[in-house]
Protein backbone atom coordinates (compact mmCIF):
# COMPACT_ATOMS: atom_id res chain seq x y z
CA UNK A 1 0.00 0.00 0.00
CA UNK A 2 1.56 3.60 -0.90
CA UNK A 3 1.73 5.98 1.64
CA UNK A 4 0.32 9.26 1.17
CA UNK A 5 1.57 12.50 3.09
CA UNK A 6 -1.34 12.36 5.24
CA UNK A 7 -0.48 8.65 6.13
CA UNK A 8 3.15 9.49 6.89
CA UNK A 9 3.03 12.64 8.60
CA UNK A 10 -0.72 13.20 10.26
CA UNK A 11 -2.00 9.97 11.01
CA UNK A 12 1.10 8.79 12.86
CA UNK A 13 0.90 12.03 14.87
CA UNK A 14 -2.07 11.22 16.18
CA UNK A 15 -2.81 7.66 16.36
CA UNK A 16 -1.31 7.43 20.36
CA UNK A 17 -4.41 10.35 21.03
CA UNK A 18 -6.74 7.51 18.62
CA UNK A 19 -5.94 4.90 20.68
CA UNK A 20 -5.88 6.09 24.18
CA UNK A 21 -9.46 7.46 23.55
CA UNK A 22 -10.97 3.95 22.10
CA UNK A 23 -9.16 2.81 25.21
CA UNK A 24 -11.64 5.42 27.29
CA UNK A 25 -14.43 4.71 25.03
CA UNK A 26 -14.40 0.83 25.90
CA UNK A 27 -13.91 1.83 29.15
CA UNK A 28 -17.09 3.37 29.07
CA UNK A 29 -15.81 7.15 29.70
CA UNK A 30 -17.55 9.97 28.02
CA UNK A 31 -15.61 11.63 24.94
CA UNK A 32 -14.59 15.42 25.26
CA UNK A 33 -15.54 17.35 21.87
CA UNK A 34 -11.32 17.15 21.34
CA UNK A 35 -11.47 13.20 21.70
CA UNK A 36 -14.57 13.82 19.07
CA UNK A 37 -12.48 15.97 16.50
CA UNK A 38 -9.41 13.88 17.11
CA UNK A 39 -11.71 10.59 16.01
CA UNK A 40 -12.86 12.84 12.67
CA UNK A 41 -9.46 13.91 11.94
CA UNK A 42 -8.89 10.29 11.73
CA UNK A 43 -11.53 9.54 9.86
CA UNK A 44 -11.30 11.94 7.01
CA UNK A 45 -7.09 11.31 6.65
CA UNK A 46 -8.75 7.51 5.90
CA UNK A 47 -11.01 9.06 3.22
CA UNK A 48 -8.29 11.36 1.85
CA UNK A 49 -5.89 8.34 1.69
CA UNK A 50 -8.90 5.97 0.06
CA UNK A 51 -9.30 8.68 -2.67
CA UNK A 52 -5.81 8.89 -3.13
CA UNK A 53 -5.14 5.40 -3.81
CA UNK A 54 -8.78 5.27 -5.92
CA UNK A 55 -6.63 8.03 -7.96
CA UNK A 56 -3.28 6.52 -8.39
CA UNK A 57 -6.04 3.19 -9.53
CA UNK A 58 -7.49 5.60 -11.93
CA UNK A 59 -4.37 7.16 -13.20
CA UNK A 60 -2.62 3.99 -13.63
CA UNK A 61 -5.95 2.66 -15.94
CA UNK A 62 -5.49 5.72 -18.22
CA UNK A 63 -1.82 5.40 -19.05
CA UNK A 64 -3.31 1.90 -20.12
CA UNK A 65 -6.11 3.09 -22.18
CA UNK A 66 -3.45 5.58 -23.70
CA UNK A 67 -1.13 3.26 -24.29
CA UNK A 68 -3.74 0.52 -25.49
CA UNK A 69 -5.05 3.75 -27.88
CA UNK A 70 -1.50 4.67 -29.06
CA UNK A 71 -0.57 1.77 -30.73
CA UNK A 72 -4.20 0.73 -32.20
CA UNK A 73 -4.28 4.86 -33.60
CA UNK A 74 -0.60 4.58 -34.80
CA UNK A 75 -1.87 1.60 -37.00
CA UNK A 76 -4.85 3.22 -37.81
CA UNK A 77 -2.42 5.96 -39.40
CA UNK A 78 -0.75 3.75 -41.40
CA UNK A 79 -3.61 2.50 -42.84
CA UNK A 80 -4.48 5.82 -43.69
CA UNK A 81 -1.06 6.87 -45.19
CA UNK A 82 -1.63 3.82 -47.57
CA UNK A 83 -5.21 4.59 -48.56
CA UNK A 84 -3.74 8.05 -49.35
CA UNK A 85 -0.92 7.22 -51.64
CA UNK A 86 -3.82 4.95 -53.73
CA UNK A 87 -6.12 7.59 -53.63
CA UNK A 88 -2.77 9.93 -55.32
CA UNK A 89 -2.13 6.67 -57.63
CA UNK A 90 -5.71 6.67 -58.90
CA UNK A 91 -6.52 10.33 -58.79
CA UNK A 92 -2.81 10.87 -61.12
CA UNK A 93 -4.64 7.85 -63.44
CA UNK A 94 -7.96 9.12 -63.60
CA UNK A 95 -6.40 12.98 -64.99
CA UNK A 96 -4.60 10.64 -67.54
CA UNK A 97 -7.79 9.06 -68.94
CA UNK A 98 -9.55 12.38 -68.51
CA UNK A 99 -6.57 14.29 -70.31
CA UNK A 100 -6.23 11.34 -73.09
CA UNK A 101 -10.33 11.37 -73.67
CA UNK A 102 -9.82 15.00 -74.04
CA UNK A 103 -7.04 15.22 -76.52
CA UNK A 104 -8.95 12.35 -78.63
CA UNK A 105 -12.32 14.42 -78.54
CA UNK A 106 -9.85 17.69 -79.99
CA UNK A 107 -8.57 15.37 -82.75
CA UNK A 108 -11.74 14.83 -83.27
CA UNK A 109 -13.22 18.12 -83.34
CA UNK A 110 -10.42 18.98 -85.58
CA UNK A 111 -10.87 16.27 -88.16
CA UNK A 112 -14.18 17.00 -88.03
CA UNK A 113 -13.97 21.14 -88.74
CA UNK A 114 -11.57 20.42 -91.36
CA UNK A 115 -14.04 17.87 -93.03
CA UNK A 116 -16.63 20.31 -93.09
CA UNK A 117 -14.40 23.02 -93.85
CA UNK A 118 -12.93 20.92 -97.06
CA UNK A 119 -16.64 20.03 -97.50
CA UNK A 120 -18.11 23.55 -97.78
CA UNK A 121 -15.34 24.76 -100.22
CA UNK A 122 -15.76 21.87 -102.13
CA UNK A 123 -19.80 22.72 -102.55
CA UNK A 124 -18.74 26.18 -102.90
CA UNK A 125 -16.53 25.75 -105.88
CA UNK A 126 -19.81 24.11 -107.82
Amino acid sequence: MNKTNVDDMLIEMITPKVKEIEERFSQGKGLSQDDINTLLLKSQYNHINHLDLKLNEVTDSVIALENKFDGKFSKLEGKFTALEGKFTLLAEQVEHSIQKSLNKNMVLLIIVMGGFVTLSKIIDKF
